[in-house]
């Protein structure tokens, strides 16, 4: 949430009290159209957040490796806002 809000306020985006990673994505889509990929991304980790501020009705789907796998793919979202361009250890992994 914190670095897409980044992102959108060095874009001119003016503060609003919001959480949905959804919406804000919306708006950054906007100034960077291929973080459109990540949309999926920012609809599930939305989820996390009433996880763990509520407590569940029943027990929770979400695996150690689900957090994980998206805790990577967050953090390819981040530099792509940031720096343009996927990390260095990811970029000499697929050469």
């Amino acid at each position: 949430e914190k670095y897409l809000k980044a992102f959108l306020l060095q874009h001119g985006w003016k503060l609003i009290k919001i959480h949905a990673l959804h919406d804000l994505l919306s708006d950054a889509v906007v100034f960077k159209p291929e973080l459109e990929e990540y949309r999926e991304l920012c609809e599930r980790v939305s989820g996390y957040y009433m996880i763990d501020r509520y407590p569940p009705l029943a027990p929770s789907e979400i695996t150690c490796g689900d957090i994980e796998a998206d805790i990577e793919k967050a953090k390819r979202l981040i530099n792509i806002m940031f720096a343009g361009e996927p990390p260095a250890e990811e970029s000499q992994t697929e050469k």
